[in-house]
């Protein structure tokens, strides 16, 4: 048994890390980037800039370079920003590392280069900006007027908001140096192809990485209501509420919409999303001899809420009778933070939440739950501001929390289920995938 779940008594722990690992290897960048490289259609006279934000910036740019130089391309330059600091995929990119989840200063310097590098374009360059999850925070920084803090306290109140990605971003992006399209009208009029794999419901370009090479799809009223519903427009920075009432008065400009010009030199698509990571350990599961279901709805909403209705659900399979079978989902919830809570985010991401509050109801339904195991793990390895990619849990894991000296149920009421699913051995440690397709959860009954 893995020495990283020794809690999880049903003897699955090992299957399900090895699911979570071709759900990884499943939704590599490498593959599908290099094909849609190898699509583009770019005249070899052309000057040819590479641009590659977000968790998979890395592998998604050394396999776009890879294409470009087998075509014979000429690559001038670009950029790689990424969570870690990597080598550069070529010797005339530049590559930096941003924060994640926060923008702080390292964002703040990767967003001041990215103006300076894309200065140096030509009206006949080509530009390729490759987008992956992350990239909002990696390259997060105000706009002109606003400060960096306000801009870091924005983002932390968002995150802490309960809010879907969706609506995060449709405010972000507002505030954002780089998101909204503006990096399109930076451009502009180099030909530029967006390619994006997506962490985000139905693939919105406009939300991957707050839209940088897409037209804004939200109006200032849109927004302001989203903050409104939330409670949160009181508690935005001054500047930030001042720069919406401007926009609403007409006397600051609107983000920029399909309408502006700069976009006629713009393509834009999805090369890759969560169904690869879903259908990787689906298909693992499959060379088990294990039944597989996958749950076709997004998992969504409150992180403690989705991980009671999963055990829920493989309770009411095991009741059946069933055994064997492997269920699976892929998205994303959410945490909702109180008003008071500072770094609370800190003590546990929206997979660890998910895990203690389905190992809480397994554990209250007894010999009921015998068999049943859970892996909730984000496919970036990285479960918040934590060193966990997620955690394993069983009808066990309660008690052994609560044998460990800690209180369960104060941990999943507070948001700090870090600490107590570590102090149980629940926890899946951090690691350095390369890809970020939103989170997998997997069941086994």
């Amino acid at each position: 048994m893995s020495a990283a779940t020794p809690s999880v008594r049903t003897g699955s722990a090992e299957l399900l890390l090895e699911l979570y690992d071709a759900a990884i290897a499943a939704a590599a960048p490498d593959a599908v980037t290099a094909r849609a490289v190898d699509a583009l259609e770019i005249d070899r006279a052309s000057r040819v800039w590479v641009f590659a934000f977000g968790k998979a910036a890395a592998p998604m740019a050394a396999a776009a370079v890879a294409s470009l130089l087998k075509g014979l391309h000429s690559i001038v330059g670009g950029m790689i920003v990424s969570p870690e600091a990597v080598a550069a995929a070529y010797p005339t990119l530049l590559s930096m590392r941003g924060d994640h989840p926060l923008p702080r200063q390292h964002s703040f310097a990767a967003a001041a280069k990215i103006a300076e590098v894309t200065s140096g374009r030509r009206a006949n360059d080509v530009a390729i900006v490759l987008m992956s999850g992350g990239a909002s925070s990696l390259i997060g920084a105000p706009l002109r007027g606003m400060s960096e803090a306000d801009f870091t306290a924005l983002c932390e109140l968002l995150l802490g908001s309960g809010l879907d990605i969706t609506a995060t971003n449709a405010v972000r992006k507002r505030f954002s140096r780089w998101g909204a399209g503006r990096l399109a009208l930076a451009l502009a009029p180099a030909a530029t192809h967006c390619l994006a794999i997506s962490d985000v419901p139905n693939d919105d370009l406009s939300v991957i990485g707050s839209g940088p090479c897409v037209p804004d799809t939200t109006t200032v009223k849109e927004v302001t209501s989203i903050l409104e519903r939330a409670n949160l427009l009181s508690r935005i920075p001054a500047t930030h509420r001042a720069y919406l009432a401007g926009i609403s008065r007409g006397t600051t400009p609107e983000t920029p919409t399909a309408a502006h010009p700069a976009f006629a030199h713009v393509t834009a698509r999805v090369i890759g999303n969560t169904r690869l990571a879903v259908d990787g350990a689906a298909n693992a599961a499959r060379s088990h001899s294990l039944t597989v279901e996958v749950v076709p709805e997004r998992l969504s909403g409150e992180a403690a809420r989705a991980g009671e209705a999963i055990a829920r659900e493989l309770l009411a399979i095991r009741s059946r009778g069933v055994t064997g079978l492997c269920r699976v989902w892929g998205g994303e919830t959410s945490v909702t933070l109180a008003a008071n809570s500072g770094e609370a985010a800190s003590g546990g991401g929206r997979c660890q939440e998910l895990a203690l509050a389905a190992a809480h109801v397994l554990q209250g339904a007894g010999e009921s739950a015998a068999g049943i195991a859970l892996l909730a793990a984000g496919t970036d390895g990285r479960d918040g501001a934590t060193d966990a990619a997620g955690a394993i849990v069983d009808s066990s894991t309660w008690a052994d929390i609560a044998a460990a000296g800690r209180d369960p149920e104060h941990a999943l009421a507070s948001h700090e289920s870090y600490g107590a699913l570590q102090s149980a051995n629940a926890v899946i440690p951090r690691r350095v995938t390369g890809t970020n397709v939103n989170d997998v959860v997997i069941g086994l009954v």
